[in-house]
């Protein structure tokens, strides 16, 4: 496993040197970051072809607003809060309902050990559907994409305390629905 520290050096490095024309790095760039971006854009449409469609337009805006990335910040925040956008973007635009898939059908996410913990994977996935979509962001950046709230708060254009507080609320909204269902794990 890729340290964390040094994967956000190298997207930094991959960004920069896009920046200044290099395709190469460009590919790199998308390779590291497609699978998580796929992932947080599926939890907006949760649809697997609108999911890759959302993920060639988020890279299309990359690369219309590359200019715009200042280094040596990290680019992943900047990265989910594109996507975001064009995640939201294609909501208001197709006024389009999430549509309740069955649980099998749920792609694969990884889950951190603190949500592990409430219940299992699959019930977290499916109660995970049934949070507000801000609630469920801040859950998804943070405890399965692994940002920190820092990164959370800008993606979602809120401070990192914000950030902490939005996700501290819906993991106990979360805990309260598994609670009432019988679903928690002692």
């Amino acid at each position: 496993m890729v340290d964390r520290a040094q994967e956000d050096k190298r997207l930094t490095e991959l960004m920069t040197s896009y920046q200044k024309g290099s395709m190469d790095d460009f590919a790199e760039l998308y390779s590291i970051m497609e699978k998580p971006l796929r992932r947080f854009l599926w939890s907006f449409v949760r649809n697997s072809s609108a999911a890759e469609d959302l993920l060639q337009e988020t890279f299309l805006q990359v690369h219309r607003a590359r200019h715009t990335y200042t280094p040596p910040r990290p680019p992943r925040p900047w990265l989910y809060a594109i996507s975001r956008h064009v995640a939201l973007m294609h909501l208001r635009s197709n006024r389009h309902r999430k549509e309740d898939l069955a649980h099998e059908d749920l792609p694969e996410i990884p889950v951190s050990p603190e949500i592990d913990q409430i219940a299992d994977r699959t019930t977290v996935k499916k109660y995970l559907t049934r949070l507000p979509q801000a609630s469920q962001e801040v859950l998804i950046l943070h405890h399965l994409m692994g940002l920190s709230f820092e990164e959370v708060g800008a993606v979602v254009g809120a401070s990192a305390g914000t950030a902490k507080v939005r996700a501290h609320r819906a993991l106990n909204t979360l805990r309260e629905k598994l609670y009432k269902e019988g679903l928690l794990k002692s």
